[in-house]
């Protein structure tokens, strides 16, 4: 408290002193009990009454003991319970949890890691990929400041991420892996990689890649063979020695008929070989009959036109070709949809070509794109001209009906040159993105289809879409949601299908290792979104003719089910509407393929460079024992004590206006009862 705080309590104990003293004791020969009573009460209450106006503040100092964290993290993954150590975890993660020791020096978090990171200390054993990555990048953002030794109970096994090895440098604090699985090393045979496109082209041969990889010291003869069905498509006798011990089999195989074909790809196992799984792997191609031909026009050289050819083209069911405005015109009949990229009035003919024929466009207006000609030439929108130019973000419209779009984090992107002016349309259009400034949407259109005369056309008002596609590989480290936006954009002005009320998004075939999600929506009459329905989805295993029925779950902008727990099939599925006559149906194959199986050692050599990386220490589950005391013995991991310092002003303490009424109300009953009132 301040010196001169103190100096005005002080004074004003005096005043509330003499107060008191002038009315109970001036002219008054002697005091009386009484009086004193009074003078005391009227003191208490003045001087209390000055204190809260002068409300000094004190200091209220605290101590608290933060005791360090300790990290369990389990690898939940189905491999665990391949290589028989389940039984092992689950004993280890009891003991850990349960020891009163390591209860007392720290507070013990447990959770659990497969594709993802989960606060839980149930552990199952059935997540079906192992991203140990991406679960030491969660945990960095939670322990980011704190001391947190962590023990990593896995065998190692990575499917997919970056490698884990280097996650010291992300997440700092000591790992101390507890290594499951056999680590001896025994002679395997196995199908390490095998590449092969998603679609084929018929009457074409599409190439396939095998990596196979022999561990053993002799050397050994094997047979590698792909069938379809009861039939061999393709073999080859295959040699491995300690020294050569891996061989890359490049061939061709035809595709001669539509839809999707499946095939199953063996390298013949050694004699008591303890690991078959690896041996053998499934893949599916879809044959197509015809490619998408996208014309993309310019008469001018721009970064867009590369990323949308990129995007365009990640599906090998489309392919674009750059044309200008005069070349095109000898071609149009070629191309199913055709790419107006700022058009100027050297598209002249073109659009007389365009309309004349019906085509379905995409045009995509900028700085260069010539207003005066496009408002003459085109009868569907007219942009406003004013000679300026502007940068607009996009929003998202979660409204817009006729396919299903994902949210790709439109909001981060980059915003798009353009001219400055309000659009107005002519005819019914639905907007997939809205303009927005400084976060303020305009609601009026950046990107907006339509659809007149049978043909359908979608116009985006901005340039510069290439940084968006840059954008979305630095926020999901991968070009394909921003290719997958795109590609449903192509396919949808590239069809002349009618709105239906009734979507499906799904894949003709999944890998067993992936999830496999069936996406629908569903319109009401005037195609908005209808989120009163009731959807069901009835799936037919066709080997075995045995049916499930799902519902389907609305999640925001459609209805989303999650069939991953369906065993690996041919499967016929109906969609209905419960409350409407609509049904869509169609079928898709899950192929055989479990990852997690394809591994018989613990990857020993990773977890100890981890634990040396970090200053940490490696164990294996047998001697697992000796880990609570290495942690209890180290003196790197010790509570901290805070020192809390607050500082509480008076007129917080809610006792003194007690006080100050306690004290008036009784020298007011006493005076009343001794009749001085």
């Amino acid at each position: 408290m301040q010196t001169e705080t103190l100096l005005y309590i002080i004074f004003s104990g005096i005043i509330a002193l003499l107060i008191a003293g002038f009315q109970y004791k001036f002219n008054k020969k002697s005091m009386s009990r009484r009086n004193m009573l009074f003078l005391f009460l009227r003191f208490l209450t003045i001087f209390s009454v000055l204190l809260l106006l002068i409300n000094p503040k004190f200091e209220q100092i605290t101590l608290s003991t933060i005791k360090p964290n300790l990290v369990i993290a389990v690898d939940n993954s189905s491999s665990i319970k391949y290589l028989k150590q389940d039984a092992n975890v689950n004993s280890l993660v009891e003991k850990l949890i349960t020891d009163k020791r390591l209860t007392d020096k720290f507070h013990i978090e447990t959770y659990t890691f497969g594709e993802k990171l989960r606060a839980s200390n149930v552990i199952e054993f059935d997540e079906k990929q192992t991203n140990i990555d991406a679960a030491f990048n969660q945990l960095s953002q939670i322990y980011k400041q704190t001391i947190s030794p962590t023990i990593l109970i896995t065998d190692g096994n990575q499917t997919y991420g970056n490698s884990y090895e280097f996650a010291y440098s992300n997440y700092k604090q000591h790992i101390y892996p507890v290594i499951l699985g056999d680590t001896v090393r025994y002679t395997d045979l196995k199908i390490q990689q095998l590449n092969v496109n998603k679609y084929a082209y018929l009457k074409n041969q599409f190439p396939v890649e095998t990596i196979l990889v022999y561990n053993g010291d002799t050397a050994i003869n094997s047979k590698f063979i792909v069938t379809s069905g009861n039939s061999v498509v393709y073999s080859e006798i295959v040699n491995f020695t300690k020294q050569n011990n891996s061989k890359v089999i490049n061939f061709k195989l035809p595709a001669n008929s539509v839809g999707v074909h499946a095939y199953k790809a063996l390298l013949e196992p050694l004699k008591n070989e303890k690991n078959t799984t690896n041996n053998l792997k499934n893949f599916a191609i879809e044959v197509i009959d015809q490619k998408t031909k996208i014309a993309l026009v310019s008469d001018f050289i721009h970064p867009d036109l590369g990323a949308l050819k990129k995007s365009i083209e990640s599906n090998e069911q489309r392919s674009v070709s750059f044309l200008n405005s005069n070349s095109v015109l000898n071609q149009i009949n070629d191309f199913q949809l055709v790419i107006l990229y700022q058009p100027n009035n050297k598209f002249n003919k073109l659009y007389e070509v365009l309309n004349s024929e019906n085509k379905n466009r995409f045009t995509v207006i900028g700085t260069k794109t010539d207003l005066n000609f496009l408002n003459k030439i085109n009868k569907t929108f007219t942009h406003e001209i004013t000679q300026q130019t502007e940068t607009y973000q996009a929003e998202l419209n979660k409204n817009y009906t006729p396919f299903i779009i994902e949210d790709i984090d439109f909001e981060s992107f980059p915003p798009l040159n353009t001219h400055y002016g309000a659009v107005s349309f002519s005819l019914s259009f639905e907007t997939i993105l809205n303009k927005t400034i400084h976060g303020i949407s305009k609601k009026e259109p950046l990107l907006a289809t339509f659809e007149t005369n049978g043909r359908r056309e979608a116009v985006l008002f901005g340039e510069n879409i290439w940084q968006w596609r840059a954008q979305s590989y630095l926020n999901s480290k991968s070009f394909n949601s921003f290719d997958d936006f795109v590609g449903k954009l192509i396919q949808y002005t590239a069809s002349n299908k009618q709105k239906n009320r009734l979507n499906v998004a799904y894949e003709s075939f999944y890998n067993g290792n992936t999830n496999v999600i069936i996406k629908a929506e569903f319109f009401d009459k005037n195609y908005v979104f209808d989120t009163r329905e009731t959807l069901h989805i009835t799936v037919k295993n066709v080997a075995t003719n045995e049916t499930k029925t799902f519902p389907l779950i609305l999640n925001n902008t459609n209805y989303q089910v999650d069939l991953s727990s369906l065993p690996a099939s041919d499967y016929e599925f109906t969609i209905k509407a419960s409350k409407e006559n609509i049904s869509k149906s169609g079928s898709f194959k899950i192929l055989e393929y479990n990852v997690e199986q394809q591994f018989l050692n613990a990857d020993v050599t990773k977890l100890q460079q981890l634990a040396t990386n970090s200053q940490g220490k490696s164990f294996f589950v047998n001697t697992a024992e000796n880990l609570a005391e290495t942690l209890l013995n180290d003196t790197r991991f010790v509570s901290i004590q805070k020192n809390n310092k607050n500082s509480l002003p008076l007129i917080d303490w809610k006792y003194l206006l007690i006080i100050i009424a306690l004290s008036l109300s009784l020298e007011w009953f006493l005076r009343k009862y001794n009749g001085l009132i």
